[in-house]
C-alpha cells in the first residue's frame, strides 16, 4: 500500500460503519482478506458517495471522470483511488469489469426510471454482479466456472437491496422497480403510495424477493469454488443478506413501514444455520444460462454455463 493510501481511514472501520452485515461476516475471514475486501468496499463507497451526495450532477460527472482516467493512468492523488490502484494491480482485475462498476453506479446520476425486467438485471449486474467478479480476484479463485456464480451472488444481493430500499430510493428520485411491473407510477407516487400503489408495491416486492432466491440459489451453488475459510465468510454474507428478504417477508412485503434489517441475535442464528449446513456436498450442476439470459456482452456473463 502506498504512503499516501496509509494516511486515509482504516477500510476495516469504513466496512463496520456502512456494511455492517458484512463486518459481521468479515469475522469468519482471516485478517488478510478482510483487509482486502474492506479496501475494495471503501472503493466502492467513495464511487457511490460521488453520486448519492452530489448536489450538482455535472460536477459529480466531472469527479467521475477524473476517476476514469486515474484508473486508466494508475495513479491518483485522491488516496482512497490510490489504494484500490495498488489492490487491483496486487488482485490482477480486469479494467472492464471495474469500469462496468463505474458505468452503473454513474447511471444514478440521472433520473432513474427501470422499465424492464433486462434493465433491472443489467443494472444489478453492474453495480452489484460487479462486485462479486471483483471479490473473485480478491479472494484468488481462479476457476473460470465460478464468475457466473459470483455474480448471481451479487444480483441476489442487490435485488433484495432494491426491494429493501424503495421508498427510499424513491425519495432520490429513483425508481428500480420495473414500469412493466408498476405502470407508470413514479417514484414520487411510490414516496406516499395510494391504496393501488400500495397493493402494486407489495406485490412487486414479492416478485423481487422470488427473483433474488434464484440468483441467491445460483450464488451458493458456487461458493464450493471458493478456498475454505473465504467460503465460510461469504456463506455468512450472503445468508444473513438474505436474511433481509424474509424480515420484508414477515411484515407482508410492506416495504413502506421502515427499513428492514436483521438484528444481531438473528444474524448469530442465520450464520450458526449457515456454518452448519455445507451446500457443497451437493453434486456440482452447471450454472443456468437462463439467468443470464439479460446480460448478454456483459464481463464473464455466462461464461460456465452449459
Amino acid at each position: 500500500m502506498s504512503s499516501t493510501a496509509k494516511s486515509i481511514e482504516p477500510a476495516v472501520s469504513v466496512l463496520a460503519h456502512h456494511g455492517k452485515s458484512f463486518r459481521f461476516a468479515g469475522r469468519f475471514l482471516d485478517k488478510r482478506r478482510l483487509e482486502d475486501c474492506a479496501r475494495l468496499y471503501r472503493f466502492c463507497r467513495f464511487v457511490d458517495d460521488l453520486v448519492d451526495d452530489a448536489s450538482d450532477a455535472d460536477a459529480a460527472q466531472v469527479e467521475l471522470n477524473v476517476l476514469k482516467n486515474d484508473l486508466k493512468i494508475g495513479y491518483s492523488s485522491e488516496p482512497v483511488v490510490e489504494d484500490f490502484i495498488d489492490l487491483a494491480s496486487q488482485c490482477q482485475m480486469q479494467s472492464a469489469v471495474i469500469l462496468e462498476l463505474i458505468r452503473g453506479i454513474e447511471s444514478d446520476l440521472q433520473p432513474v426510471l427501470v422499465e424492464t425486467d433486462a434493465e433491472l438485471l443489467r443494472y444489478c449486474y453492474r453495480v452489484a454482479g460487479t462486485v462479486g467478479l471483483l471479490m473473485c480476484d480478491v479472494l484468488g479463485v481462479h476457476d473460470s466456472k465460478a464468475k457466473a456464480h459470483a455474480i448471481d451472488l451479487g444480483i441476489g444481493m442487490q435485488l433484495t437491496n432494491i426491494a429493501r430500499d424503495v421508498q427510499e430510493d424513491a425519495g432520490m428520485g429513483r425508481r428500480y422497480v420495473p414500469g412493466q411491473w408498476l405502470g407508470e407510477i413514479t417514484p414520487q407516487a411510490l414516496s406516499n403510495p395510494s391504496t393501488r400503489e400500495f397493493a402494486l408495491l407489495v406485490e412487486s416486492a414479492q416478485r423481487l424477493l422470488s427473483m433474488a432466491e434464484l440468483y441467491y440459489e445460483s450464488g451458493k451453488a458456487g461458493l464450493r469454488f471458493l478456498p475454505l475459510r473465504a467460503r465460510q465468510g461469504i456463506k455468512v454474507a450472503a445468508s444473513v443478506y438474505r436474511e433481509i428478504g424474509l424480515v420484508i417477508a414477515e411484515r407482508d412485503f410492506d416495504v413502506s413501514s421502515g427499513r428492514a434489517y436483521v438484528g444481531l441475535p438473528r444474524k448469530l442464528l442465520v450464520a450458526c444455520r449457515a456454518l452448519l449446513f455445507d451446500s457443497c456436498k451437493q453434486p456440482y450442476a452447471p450454472h443456468q444460462s437462463s439467468l443470464h439470459v439479460h446480460l448478454k456482452g456483459l464481463p464473464y456473463a455466462n461464461q460456465s454455463s452449459g
